[in-house]
């Protein structure tokens, strides 16, 4: 999965974690993901060794929410995922020779930066309790 998916990715299967009883397996996430068991365990590792899942092995086992939803955040998940940046757009030739792709550049991170430093503090705000609250108000007013 590519960074910017992760995080949107993993945010779907922790919310379908909160709210579905007794553990979900790598494979009934890949399914709802459409992507394979193994790229869950590689992402959800990240997931297990910042303390937000656990994983329970054999019969009936499989991943678990272990943190409390009203303390982790969204910048968070992000993190825990291994997302370094937020904006994977940018520069092609971070070095070059061309003075004017250099300026370009310049000005392109510098925007960047502002709107990543932006979303962070955004991030920082939304906890995965509020995203829960939100689905369950959602499924409410549908039926």
């Amino acid at each position: 999965m590519r960074n910017d998916s992760r995080l949107s990715r993993m945010l779907h299967v922790l919310l379908h974690m909160a709210r579905h009883e007794g553990p979900m397996t790598s494979d009934e996430i890949a399914r709802m993901l459409g992507t394979n068991a193994v790229v869950v365990r590689r992402t959800m590792a990240g997931l297990r060794d910042s303390g937000y899942v656990r994983s329970e092995k054999g019969h009936g086992g499989g991943w678990v929410i272990q943190a409390d939803l009203e303390t982790v955040s969204l910048l968070d998940v992000h993190r825990a995922v291994g997302g370094p940046r937020l904006f994977t757009i940018g520069s092609e030739h971070p070095n070059a020779k061309c003075a004017v792709e250099r300026v370009v550049n310049q000005a392109l991170e510098s925007a960047l930066q502002e709107a990543e430093a932006m979303l962070v503090a955004r991030l920082k705000t939304v906890s995965l309790a509020e995203l829960a609250r939100r689905f369950d108000e959602n499924c409410r007013s549908t039926f």
